[in-house]
């Protein structure tokens, strides 16, 4: 069988409209001025989460990136859920859902965490992150700024790991 006898009868019964070019914000407004309109739903200030960010995006831990943002590692992982940064909630979504149950007064406190297992610390954060969702204008605004950000493999300094594994895009020819 040819693709002409496979194409054989077909035809086209809708127009294809023009959407325009995609555009990807990627201004050179600093993160910190864009979160500053979302200051009042952030765990720290729009300059300590903007450093969260950046840190955390790098490939920091979240208390390295609290400690270059100068706020406590339970706050860093806050700003860092509400700005929708996947990856700070220290459970597994099977523990997650034992949180939730106590969250629903289906279990007991104590028991939830016994179940848990962890320490208060996790409990605590779990428990922020089941009660607080990620704000979509700030994690809008973040996947923006990570979305123009510079290519993976820079300016992560002189120990950068993936210095010799990456070259530039004129070494593709």
């Amino acid at each position: 069988m040819t693709l002409s006898d496979i194409a054989a009868g077909l035809e086209v019964t809708a127009s294809q409209h023009d959407r325009g070019v995609a555009v990807a914000d990627d201004t050179e407004t600093p993160l910190a001025d864009r979160l500053r309109e979302h200051a009042e739903d952030l765990p720290c200030t729009p300059e300590a989460t903007a450093t969260l960010v950046d840190a955390y995006t790098a490939g920091r831990s979240v208390g390295d990136a609290a400690a270059d943002a100068g706020v406590a590692p339970m706050t860093a992982a806050k700003a860092l859920h509400r700005c929708g940064v996947a990856g700070v909630c220290p459970l597994a979504p099977t523990r997650r859902g034992v949180v939730r149950d106590w969250l629903d007064g289906r279990i007991a406190r104590s028991e939830a965490a016994a179940l848990v297992g962890g320490d208060d610390a996790d409990f605590a954060l779990a428990t922020y992150v089941e009660t607080h969702d990620p704000l979509p204008a700030v994690a809008d605004v973040v996947d923006a700024k990570l979305a123009g950000s510079s290519p993976l493999g820079s300016g992560l300094g002189a120990d950068d790991p993936l210095d010799d594994a990456l070259g530039s895009p004129g070494d593709l020819r």
